[in-house]
């Protein structure tokens, strides 16, 4: 049974190689041309051009697709593509994996990628479960690296070769070593499709085709990134073909490029789920204490009318922030819109006129949907305030624990129901300020479970045991507008399904 799982994966990785190409598969454009510009909803932060910096996060991949590549990583033909791999096998214990890395690859100063990178780089990474799990990397040879786990982890792979940390994408380890990690941060170093070519803080990105990809040379010479927090900024320069991919439209932007005969909508996403978390839910002091409270928050909200409001009806109301296609997800009906019910459990919880709930947190740059809920909350009593921050301000303020009162967080972890849980649900998860004994306990026994209905089982429990104390409160799977103007031909949205931005960013093209 054992070699049959063995020869399965490398056979699957063998698949996937003739799927995706191997290096410098057919390409009839034999030189990048032109310049592709994108408008970003966001600020860059020049944290996300190192993956050791990435964890419990998607938004750093919008780069990493980009300047790096991975050992594994989604792609258009399998979320778990062999890439600086080729190969990959399962020893007979399921307790080590082992990595055939392709020969010949040249990071995009010239230093060669070895094994000895690999090690260094999951080394540096963040993620505290992964390391947890790994008890050594063994450097077989210059083309072959072993990850030697404590014990066996189904989940290994979902963690290290799907979006779930950066540990598996691959920095050079001589050049870190030669500048550090700021300096790093300031001239990134990668094998990727593109390099790094100038960063101006709260600007722009720019990058150029890497002609030595080893997967096939860009179409595109020169990528922008430029930072453009408003959404009506981004539709102006759309239309003066300033841009050539708005990313993020609000809805009445969403409607005047459908209106426009001369840009196009396309719709993205669906990996990342909104959700409430109570921050305060574990301090006795605090009406998020009360399960009542917390219940009457999420029939507060319509999440149908948000969804029409914010993205064309687009984006899919759900019960569970696991997504429902993942393996191991529990299927939950979304919380009904019922007002008069939340007035009601707000009133048995001691608040018949509602309380002074605290700061209200919304992941940015979404402030539309936040202020949408707080107006939610304040018809049924529940009054609010909006704390707005930038971006990775946000991120770095939760994970080091200093928000307070309601967070509308979001999540977009791949794999499975395991890893989309694996920073929020645990106690001492990235970004739980706090848990319970039994769900942590059943989430260490799910992750040494290798029978499969066993494990779905405890998963499901864990699920249900979330929903069940209102440990949180789902809001939609987010899908989104973009305008696309008239010079491109390809934008290379969805082609990874789900996938938010364009990638792979080597296949996106211009008209002639």
């Amino acid at each position: 049974m054992i070699a049959r799982r063995i020869v399965a994966v490398t056979c699957l990785a063998v698949l996937c190689l003739l799927v995706v190409g191997g290096p410098r598969a057919a390409n009839a454009q034999t030189k990048p041309e032109g310049e592709m510009r994108f408008a970003l909803y966001v600020t860059i932060s020049p944290q996300w051009f190192d993956p050791g910096e990435a964890v419990g996060q998607l938004t750093p991949f919008w780069i990493l697709y980009a300047m790096h590549d991975a050992l594994a990583k989604g792609m258009p033909s399998n979320l778990m593509s062999p890439s600086l791999a080729e190969s990959w096998t399962l020893s007979a214990d399921q307790k080590s994996y082992e990595f055939k890395l392709r020969e010949g690859l040249k990071f995009h100063n010239g230093d060669p990628f070895t094994a000895e990178d690999v090690k260094f780089s999951f080394q540096r990474s963040k993620g505290k479960l992964i390391h947890a799990k790994v008890k050594e990397v063994v450097t077989v040879s210059p083309s072959r690296v072993r990850f030697v786990l404590h014990e066996p982890w189904p989940d290994f792979m979902s963690f290290y070769g799907t979006i779930v940390s950066a540990a598996g994408w691959i920095v050079p380890k001589k050049y870190v070593e030669q500048v550090g990690d700021d300096g790093f941060k300031k001239h990134p170093i990668g094998l990727g499709p593109y390099k790094f070519v100038s960063h101006t803080p709260g600007i722009e990105l720019v990058m150029e085709a890497f002609e030595g990809y080893w997967r096939k040379v860009p179409s595109v010479k020169r990528l922008v990134f430029k930072s453009v927090p408003e959404a009506t900024t981004r539709l102006a320069m759309l239309k003066r073909g300033e841009v050539d991919v708005a990313y993020l439209l609000d809805a009445p932007q969403a409607q005047e490029v459908r209106k426009d005969p001369n840009l196009k909508l396309a719709f993205s996403g669906g990996i990342g789920i909104f959700f409430l978390d109570f921050l305060e839910q574990w301090d006795p002091k605090s009406p998020w204490h009360d399960r009542r409270v917390r219940l009457a928050a999420n029939y507060a909200i319509d999440r149908q009318a948000l969804s029409d409001a914010e993205t064309l009806g687009a984006s899919i109301p759900m019960g569970n922030f696991v997504p429902p296609t993942f393996e191991f997800a529990l299927k939950i009906a979304p919380y009904p819109y019922d007002a008069a019910r939340a007035k009601k459990l707000l009133a048995e919880a001691g608040y018949p006129n509602g309380f002074d709930a605290g700061d209200f947190h919304q992941l940015p740059p979404y402030f539309s949907l936040g202020e949408a809920i707080i107006n939610y909350f304040g018809a049924v009593g529940i009054r609010m305030k909006m704390r707005p921050m930038e971006r990775a301000a946000y991120y770095k303020a939760l994970e080091t624990k200093k928000l307070k009162g309601v967070c509308v967080c979001s999540s977009a972890l791949y794999g499975n129901a395991a890893s989309r849980m694996s920073e929020v649900i645990p106690s001492d998860a990235t970004y739980a300020y706090g848990g319970y004994p039994d769900i942590d306990d059943f989430y260490a026994q799910q992750a040494r479970e290798t029978d499969k209905k066993k494990r779905e089982a405890i998963l499901h429990k864990i699920q249900q045991l979330v929903y069940d104390r209102v440990r949180l409160g789902p809001i939609y799977q987010y899908i989104w507008p973009s305008g696309i103007g008239p010079r491109v031909a390809e934008p290379a949205l969805m082609l990874i399904n789900p996938y938010p931005w364009a990638a792979p960013l080597e296949e996106v093209r211009l008209k002639k």
